[in-house]
């Protein structure tokens, strides 16, 4: 009875065990090649050259140099006033378009343009008012013209003073009578203030509007301003340059004009204007970060703003080639030059290699 046992218990254990219908769990996961991108236990990345010309990654040579200590701002790109404009029309009535049609937003137009052409739409009051007053206009016209025939018939008897004096009255009639009937249905054309395009359009065929009412806003894109808010005074003795940056990697130069004397939420309105005479892209009413270098210099090492990378500790990192396939992660602190450039003034020495391109998708490996 024990031999029958065991010899049992040994086909259990030698015996294969099959999966029964629907537990069927595929093949294994083939094992990761020692050639593959990994983080190595220390924190490092290795990156095999065939992956790094994937991704495209190009590094440069840290040379540490004088830069100039820069202020970052917060600013709003505004209309410049002798390069922009509002159209808006003087009386209420209702929107009628031109033969071209009205403007869209983005055409550019000239000065002096029609762009649209207002129709006044007075109240039923003030019409009837008007035409109770031409109607009055018209019958007192008709008896001033019939005096000065009769005065003219008289020529020699009576003074030639009555006769030009008859003369002026219908004149004057005539010309009131022209004003009043005119006014009931006054037109106004709307016209274009300077040359540039359009930023903002509030108007379509048939719209009825009110007197000074915004309808379109022209912008010339070469000539912005931007405006930006300062809380340090000393501040404005040292300024050397500065640049806007709306977006990560773009610089966009601006030429200081001068600042407001008074406080506005505490700080010092500074005010700046876009440098050149081409279209740069900025947006009216758009924020946008303003980096003011001032005449102060620091050592620091200038690198690509995209140089510069977040680790899981949320740190300012940059990468570091260090070897053939070995890159290192170094903690940096790093100050904005410009939109493009940022400058790091500790964790690197001159002779580093930092990653300048991809550094992002180095980054990543895991």
């Amino acid at each position: 009875m024990k031999q029958t046992l065991s010899l049992a218990l040994l086909c259990a254990l030698v015996m294969p065990a099959w999966a029964g219908p629907g537990h069927d769990h595929g093949d294994s996961a083939p094992a990761a090649t020692s050639n593959s991108p990994k983080r190595n236990p220390d924190g490092s990345v290795f990156l095999p050259k065939t992956s790094q010309r994937q991704l495209a990654v190009r590094t440069i040579v840290a040379e540490a140099k004088a830069v100039p200590q820069t202020v970052e701002l917060t600013g709003r790109v505004l209309m410049d006033a002798n390069a922009g404009g509002r159209v808006q029309p003087t009386q209420a009535g209702r929107v009628e378009a031109v033969d071209a049609g009205l403007p869209s937003l983005g055409q550019a137009v000239r000065k002096g343009q029609v762009l649209a052409i207002v129709r006044s739409s007075a109240g039923a009051i003030e019409r009837a008012n008007q035409q109770a007053q031409s109607a009055e206009l018209a019958a007192q016209l008709e008896l001033a013209r019939r005096r000065a025939a009769r005065l003219a018939q008289l020529e020699g008897t009576v003074p030639q003073k009555d006769i030009e004096a008859a003369q002026a009255d219908v004149g004057s009639l005539q010309q009131r009578l022209g004003a009043v009937r005119g006014s009931v249905t006054a037109t106004e054309q709307l016209v274009a203030p300077i040359t540039g395009v359009i930023s903002a359009a509030n108007v379509m065929a048939g719209q009825v509007v009110d007197a000074r009412e915004v309808l379109f806003e022209i912008v010339d894109p070469s000539r912005l301003v931007v405006e930006a808010l300062a809380f340090d005074v000393a501040l404005l003795s040292g300024i050397a340059s500065a640049s806007a940056s709306p977006a990560a990697g773009v610089n966009v130069p601006l030429r200081f004009v001068g600042a407001g004397r008074s406080q506005r939420e505490g700080a010092i309105p500074l005010t700046f204007r876009t440098a050149g005479n081409v279209a740069v892209p900025l947006a009216v009413n758009q924020p946008v970060k303003v980096v003011v270098q001032t005449r102060t210099p620091i050592q620091g090492v200038p690198v690509p703003a995209g140089s510069v990378v977040k680790n899981p500790s949320n740190q300012d990192i940059v990468w570091v080639h260090t070897g053939a396939e070995i890159f290192q992660p170094r903690p940096v602190r790093v100050v904005p030059l410009d939109g493009a450039l940022v400058s790091v003034v500790d964790g690197l020495k001159a002779g580093d290699r930092v990653v300048t391109q991809g550094a992002s998708l180095v980054n990543q490996v895991r």
